[in-house]
């Protein structure tokens, strides 16, 4: 392929004012690179656009959703892969050379591993059994830092536009044309969502939903499921 790399990350967000200009910054490398960061914010009345102009190539506005806002972005994109980063996520200093090589294979899409910003041995359980789950079925999630060509993405009409499991259903259908490129370097989620919820407690709450999506449960429903059980666990 004579074509060389040109990535657009494409961010999510909503809410982020106190972390999205760390987060940004982590980022700059990509962008000295001459490759894009593209934020998308769904409406934060906290400024976190505002904050997010200095150190990004576009910040976009539209409506609240992470499917619809991960196709927005993806519709502004230049880029010939697409990189789908969640606003609490980092990628490894080495994330372009791999990129790199996932371009010159003959994969349509991939993944990163992920390991979890936590200290406690819990953590790197947790990571290990993501990784493992992924390795095994194909299927990719958010966290993970999912990466496809922008040709195959459009072909696919992106992201369906649903409230939960967006990631695994665009996984699915991918899975069909090839299996996702690994990469072995993990991204660096924040572990603060196992921490609230209680690290146990949304391993299973997670399992829990991604079994009732399988079993074809309405992603309208288990996102209603997952918002109860979220409430319940800061009450």
């Amino acid at each position: 392929m004579s074509e060389s790399l040109s990535l657009s990350v494409i961010v999510p967000v909503w809410h982020e004012a106190a972390t999205i200009q760390s987060f940004l910054q982590s980022l700059q490398p990509v962008r000295n690179a001459g490759h894009e960061v593209i934020v998308v914010d769904a409406g934060s009345d906290d400024g976190t656009a505002d904050l997010a102009g200095p150190w990004c190539d576009q910040v976009l506005v539209g409506t609240r959703g992470r499917a619809l806002q991960m196709n927005a972005g993806a519709d502004a994109a230049r880029g010939n892969v697409l990189l789908f980063l969640h606003a609490d996520t980092t990628l490894p200093g080495s994330a372009i050379q791999h990129l790199e090589r996932f371009y010159r294979s003959p994969k349509q899409w991939g993944r990163f591993d992920v390991r979890l910003s936590g200290r406690r041995a819990i953590f790197r359980v947790v990571a290990w059994f993501m990784n493992r789950r992924s390795r095994l079925t194909g299927i990719a999630t958010g966290d993970q830092a999912m990466f496809v060509r922008a040709s195959v993405f459009r072909a696919l009409q992106g992201f369906t536009p649903i409230p939960l499991m967006e990631d695994v259903e665009l996984s699915r259908r991918l899975c069909s044309l090839t299996g996702p490129y690994c990469i072995g370097e993990p991204v660096t989620t924040d572990s603060r969502r196992w921490e609230q919820g209680g690290a146990w407690r949304t391993i299973f709450l997670m399992w829990r939903l991604r079994w009732r999506y399988w079993r074809g449960e309405s992603p309208e429903s288990l996102a209603a499921a997952y918002r109860a059980d979220v409430r319940h666990a800061k009450s």
